[in-house]
C-alpha cells in the first residue's frame, strides 16, 4: 500500500476576502464553542498577518498565537482587541 502524504489544515490559507472571514466567524459565533471563536478569530489574524494583528491589537505576537488556538481561552478585552484590529465590529441582534 502507498503510504499518503498529508498535511495539517489551516483554514487560515483559504480565508481570503473579508466577506469569508466575517462569514467564518460568523458561524464559528453561531456555533457557541468559546474554543471554536478563539480558534476562528486566529485562522483570520494568520490570513491577514498576526504580527500586523498584533500590533494594532497592542498585543504579543507569540502570546496571540497562543491565545487565538483550540486550546486558548483569550480573555474578552484580547477578544475585543483582536475584533477591532481586524477591523471587525460584534453586534448584538434578537434571534
Amino acid at each position: 500500500m502507498t503510504k499518503v502524504k498529508t498535511r495539517p489544515y489551516d483554514a487560515a490559507n483559504y480565508l481570503k476576502t473579508e466577506r469569508q472571514m466575517t462569514r467564518y466567524l460568523q458561524l464559528a459565533l453561531d456555533d457557541g464553542s468559546p474554543a471554536l471563536v478563539a480558534d476562528a478569530l486566529g485562522a483570520i489574524a494568520r490570513a491577514k498577518g498576526m504580527a500586523g494583528v498584533a500590533q494594532k491589537a497592542g498585543l504579543g505576537r507569540e502570546s496571540l498565537y497562543k491565545a487565538l488556538s483550540a486550546t486558548g481561552n483569550p480573555e474578552l478585552g484580547t477578544v475585543l482587541k483582536v475584533i477591532r484590529a481586524l477591523g471587525l465590529e460584534l453586534r448584538v441582534a434578537t434571534r
